[in-house]
């Protein structure tokens, strides 16, 4: 009994010790003129400094757990010079900065904020990171929260000088949402970072909207990229989630899988790209509920990507349905099928399902590689005639994708709506 009534007063001052801390923790007001760095050094952990509009030309060190609020949205510039803010201490939160003006050293990958290894749980929210190099720099550092900024880089250097929007490498659980980034070399860059999320992000006028490396066990949902050189490639990875996302004039490509297994792609929308799809190497994927529609390619298939599930796609007036390279016919929709919009065939039942499976790569398609203006025919009489002659007379065809079940309709009833939406220059 005198333990246990010993234990009940050991918590009760344990308690009474961490009230008080929370009590002590204080609110510090920077003014135009003023010094956050000297404010900085007398905050102790855990108290909050709040930095009125203004201009502050200081490179900032965190090297404690501390909240830096904007009021009304104050810019802090680095002088173009270093990181304008580096954050070395774990629980770090900055909301509602103006952050500007990095140095531009690729070799010391200046940022407008670095994230240094062991600063978890850092949070940046509702800032808007402008000029500098690399906007946010991650290393090292887990459960980080990059939420609702604008990033953009510096849009006067060419493409490979510039630095990324957002850079993670070598993280676990990052949740980055809601950001806006364009004119930086890739948009996101993801290397060696697993357990993820990025969701409602917007990404353009860059190379690669997200470029992944490496990384595994990530979600990927409800982004837009578009007007890049590449929407989203994934290269390297496993174990990823990508669904509901739109890649959308893209200078090459919309979705690149490049080496990648165990994943599901999923209610996609890739439109008025070069290739829709470029998919190298891959298997074990489920492939389905994609929008494919008025890219030059549709798909781009090859280096031994075979046993995917292919399902309940919309393939819609892409130039070229499938680029298909490879030595076999490979089977797509075998369960459910898929929707193209130039199959020629029939259902006398009734049923939804084309009587006839599909061929891609026949001797219309491969005609009309190598003599582009052939596809002003495409649906005339005699070009019809030829491609059912080729289905008679296997000695034609080469090696292709085949739906046996080719659905008569396609599922996303609003395709009209992505007709036309090219990269600027391109019909």
């Amino acid at each position: 009994m005198a333990l246990l009534t010993g234990l009940r007063v050991l918590i009760g001052v344990l308690a009474a010790i961490g009230a008080a801390g929370a009590a002590t923790a204080a609110e510090w007001t920077v003014r135009p003129g003023g010094s956050i760095a000297a404010t900085l050094a007398h905050a102790a952990p855990g108290d909050t400094i709040r930095i009125e509009r203004g201009r502050y030309t200081e490179r900032l060190l965190i090297d404690k757990p501390i909240t830096l609020v904007g009021i009304d949205r104050p810019t802090i510039s680095g002088g173009l010079k270093g990181d304008t803010l580096r954050i070395t201490a774990e629980d770090v939160t900055v909301d509602g900065l103006l952050v500007t003006d990095s140095g531009d050293s690729l070799i010391d990958q200046n940022a407008g904020i670095y994230i240094y290894p062991g600063a978890h749980r850092a949070v940046v929210r509702n800032c808007e990171l402008s000029y500098n190099l690399f906007g946010l720099w991650i290393e090292k550092s887990n459960d980080v929260r990059i939420e609702n900024n604008i990033i953009t880089g510096k849009r006067d250097y060419r493409s490979a000088s510039r630095g990324n929007g957002i850079q993670l490498y070598n993280t676990q659980g990052a949740r980055i949402l809601g950001n806006r980034i364009g004119f930086v070399r890739d948009a996101i860059y993801v290397d060696v970072s697993h357990h993820a999320i990025f969701r409602g992000n917007k990404l353009h006028h860059s190379r690669y909207g997200t470029h992944y490396m490496n990384s595994y066990y990530n979600l990927w949902e409800d982004n837009d990229s578009w007007f890049n050189r590449g929407g989203l490639a994934l290269m390297e990875v496993r174990n990823q989630t990508v669904r509901n996302n739109r890649a959308w004039g893209n200078s090459d490509h919309g979705i690149m899988l490049r080496t990648l297994q165990d994943s599901v792609v999923e209610n996609n929308v890739v439109a008025g790209n070069s290739r829709g799809f470029f998919i190298y190497d891959v298997e074990y994927i489920a492939l389905r509920g994609n929008l494919v529609i008025d890219n030059t390619v549709g798909i781009h298939l090859s280096a031994g990507s075979f046993r995917n599930e292919v399902e309940r796609n919309d393939f819609i007036s892409n130039r070229e349905q499938i680029r298909y390279v490879a030595s076999r016919d490979e089977t797509w929709g075998a369960k459910e099928g898929n929707y193209w919009s130039n199959y020629v065939g029939w259902d006398r039942d009734g049923d939804g399902i084309g009587d006839v499976p599909y061929q891609a790569n026949d001797v219309v398609d491969r005609l009309s590689w190598r003599h582009p203006m052939m596809k002003l025919l495409l649906a005339s009489p005699a070009v019809q005639t030829l491609r059912l002659i080729g289905q008679q007379f296997p000695l034609l065809r080469a090696p292709s994708i085949v739906d046996p079940h080719p659905r008569m309709k396609p599922l996303h009833e609003n395709w009209r709506d992505w007709l036309g939406k090219h990269f600027p220059g391109r019909r």
